[in-house]
């Protein structure tokens, strides 16, 4: 680990710590030219799959992008925000758990349908009348009755 103060690459770890949540490693270092003191943090880095989109081009998931759909499709609903933060959870997990480099945006936004689905009825319609691209009547009344 380089010093942040000299640049140094020689720097002594005086001692290590696991946080509370088990999810961090807290160390703290000595440069052994200068001798000031510092913390180092490790964390770790989960990658999450690229998202291949409908003309097949690939974009890097962006966890932003989930949340300002979401909101936007709970705009004006009572939904709490840890309950958003949960289902913005879960569908990254799935993600994660799935192991792939790339997934369709596809299946991204159906995701995103099952989750609205269990936070709320009005929130699901919007997005789905987004996401299906309803062209029509008998459509959105498909779309109603797999709700029920």
């Amino acid at each position: 680990m380089r010093c942040p103060f000299c640049h140094n690459d020689d720097t002594q770890v005086l001692d290590t710590r696991v946080s509370d949540e088990g999810d961090t490693i807290r160390r703290r270092r000595r440069c052994v030219k200068c001798d000031k003191r510092f913390t180092t943090y490790e964390r770790v880095e989960l990658v999450l799959p690229a998202i291949v989109k409908k003309n097949g081009s690939r974009v890097e998931y962006s966890h932003t992008k989930l949340v300002d759909s979401l909101k936007l499709a709970l705009r004006k609903r009572p939904v709490s925000s840890d309950s958003v933060d949960e289902a913005i959870g879960r569908i990254e997990e799935k993600l994660l758990s799935l192991g792939e480099k790339e997934i369709p945006s596809e299946r991204v936004g159906e995701l995103v349908m099952r989750e609205l689905k269990r936070l709320d009825k009005v929130a699901y319609i919007r997005f789905a009348s987004v996401y299906r691209s309803f062209a029509d009547i008998e459509s959105f009344e498909t779309a109603l009755k797999e709700l029920k």
